[in-house]
């Protein structure tokens, strides 16, 4: 065998690559820069002692996406047209809403996070930074087909890479880490279980949802040999098994990424008192004195990647959500002209996202509310996708089996415990 056919990957290694998509993606997505803000603030104010949340998501996170993926594979539409079958449309209004408001202010905090970062490491202003950034992210999802921009979008889950390797120039005290991963020591005061809150609506997120339901969808659409697969049984066990591979990997980097974020932070700034963070920049400025060079130079470049990954998804969800409620063509693979309400979506939540930055608006606290504003959307949202996808009406013999429901529903219990626990502790107080 020569040097060239050695290069080539495996049939194998081919064969679990092209497995990775909608939950690749969307797991990825789910550390974009506000989400940076989010875990960086955690590790700096509270150490170690919020790690922890990140081990109990995963299983949680990675049950009510697959259950997004089943509910778009299996009925071939999206969450907000098969949420609308269930629930009073009146309700789908608002959480539609709700999300579409949630979407744009975490479009314009990750606009302004990249732009912040990037007058780190380059010369210029974080406006006109910013700016390009949003705009180019609108172009892509306007102008470029969906399968030639999904795979771009694969390829930029490799920026996550950064801050992996951020963890191994830093000096991290694992016996520390063990004993607050095996006995964490929870505090129950306000802005502990606020940050909480923040961080599951970060991690557990609405609009990740709809967009992995919508991307089953797009990938539904994109096969000319495939159906929804209530229309076609012999499909059911290769398409179920592809969803929770590629849901299991992009969960498992979403998680362990966030876990790298919070415990290099935690390591860092909270070991040497810097306990309040503003925005993921000031995290990556806070980090070059403390950590030094090559840190703060992986850090701020992972926020401007992050971002270019996750606007479009931001975005992408609002529309396929708008269009999902009020039965517009939707589709990344359309051109604009056959779908103008969906693009249209895009485009004015992108732009209102880059406007927000031009008016006196602290984006970086409206991001932090955002979060917590996702927690609280989360849980109607999921009890609704919970009868959805236990529904024969919908989703014939396919709906979801028992563990999968036990699981959905834990998540959805534990995220509205977490967000009775924020308002107790808020009239407490």
């Amino acid at each position: 065998m020569d040097f060239k056919d050695s290069d080539k990957p495996s049939p194998e290694a081919s064969a679990w690559l092209s497995k990775l998509g909608p939950g690749l993606i969307t797991g990825a997505a789910d550390d974009d820069p506000s989400g940076i803000a989010t875990y960086s603030q955690a590790g700096a104010q509270f150490g170690f002692n919020l790690l922890w949340t990140l081990l109990l998501t995963y299983p949680l996170m990675v049950a009510i996406q697959v259950i997004s993926a089943h509910i778009g594979r299996v009925t071939g539409r999206g969450l907000a047209t098969n949420l609308q079958r269930f629930a009073p449309r009146q309700l789908v209004w608002l959480i539609v809403g709700l999300l579409l408001v949630a979407n744009v202010i975490n479009i314009a905090a990750d606009i302004a996070a990249m732009g912040d970062a990037m007058v780190l490491v380059a010369p210029g202003k974080a406006h006109y930074y910013a700016v390009g950034f949003g705009v180019l992210s609108m172009l892509l999802q306007v102008c470029v087909p969906y399968q030639r921009y999904v795979n771009l979008l694969k390829w930029l889950t490799l920026v996550l890479l950064a801050y992996v390797a951020t963890v191994f120039v830093v000096r991290v005290p694992w016996a520390e880490v063990l004993r607050s991963l095996v006995w964490p020591q929870p505090q129950w005061h306000k802005e502990y279980l606020t940050t909480v809150v923040a961080v599951f609506g970060t991690t557990i997120s609405p609009y990740l949802f709809f967009w992995q339901a919508s991307q089953e969808v797009e990938e539904l659409r994109a096969d000319a040999d495939a159906q929804p697969l209530r229309r076609a049984p012999d499909q059911v066990q290769a398409q179920f098994r592809r969803i929770r591979f590629d849901t299991l990997v992009g969960m498992a980097v979403s998680n362990l990424v966030a876990f790298f974020i919070m415990l290099t932070t935690a390591a860092t700034l909270h070991a040497h008192g810097v306990n309040d963070l503003q925005s993921s920049a000031q995290a990556a400025s806070a980090l070059k004195p403390i950590a030094g060079e090559l840190a703060f130079v992986l850090f701020a470049a992972g926020i401007v990647g992050t971002g270019l990954l996750a606007i479009p998804v931001l975005a992408g969800s609002a529309a396929y959500a708008m269009a999902g409620t009020f039965h517009w063509k939707s589709s990344l693979d359309n051109k604009f002209s056959a779908a103008r309400k969906f693009y249209a979506i895009i485009i004015v939540s992108t732009l209102a996202g880059i406007g927000i930055n031009f008016v006196p608006l602290d984006p970086i606290k409206a991001l932090y509310w955002s979060a917590v504003l996702n927690g609280v959307i989360a849980v109607p949202v999921m009890v609704i996708m919970m009868a959805v996808a236990s529904s024969p009406k919908i989703m014939g013999a396919l709906k979801i089996s028992g563990r999968l429901r036990a699981l959905g529903w834990l998540c959805t219990g534990v995220m509205a415990v977490a967000v009775l626990a924020m308002f107790g502790a808020s009239l407490i107080s």
